[in-house]
C-alpha cells in the first residue's frame, strides 16, 4: 500500500506561482508512475502531468507550458510548479501513483490506483 500526502496549496492572485509537493511512503515498486490531477467544483477530475522514475514526463493540454512536474526519488517526493496561474486553475489538486506499465506515464485518471487527499488551489482575478 502507498500513502500520498499533498501540500503547498493556497490562495494566490492570477499571474502568480505555486509549488505543490507530494510525499509518498509505504510499499511500492521501484519503477512507478506518479502524477498530478485536479478537480474543480462541478467538473470531472482531469490529468495535469505525470512522470516516471527517470524523469520522462507528460502533460495535460489545459496546462501545457505553465507547469513543470518533477520528482526526487531519494526523498520520495513529487513536485508540481505552476506558473502564470489563472482563475480557471482553481481546483483541488491530487497526487496519484501506480506501477509503471507503459513507456510513458499517462496523465489519465482511470489508470491510477493510489491517491492522496488533495490540496486546494484558489486563484483570484
Amino acid at each position: 500500500h502507498v500513502q500520498l500526502v499533498e501540500s503547498g496549496g493556497g490562495s494566490v492572485q492570477a499571474g502568480g506561482s505555486l509549488r505543490l509537493s507530494c510525499a509518498s511512503s509505504g510499499n511500492y515498486v521501484t519503477d512507478r508512475c506518479m502524477g498530478w490531477f485536479r478537480q474543480a467544483p462541478g467538473k470531472e477530475r482531469e490529468g495535469v502531468a505525470a512522470i516516471d522514475s527517470v524523469g520522462t514526463a507528460s502533460y495535460g493540454d489545459s496546462v501545457a507550458g505553465r507547469v513543470t512536474i518533477s520528482r526526487d526519488n531519494g526523498k520520495n517526493t513529487l513536485n508540481l510548479q505552476i506558473d502564470n496561474l489563472k482563475p480557471e486553475d482553481t481546483a483541488m489538486y491530487y497526487c496519484a501513483a501506480r506501477p509503471k506499465t507503459w513507456a510513458v506515464c499517462p496523465a489519465l485518471v482511470a489508470v491510477y490506483n493510489y491517491w492522496g487527499q488533495g490540496t486546494q488551489v484558489t486563484v483570484s482575478s
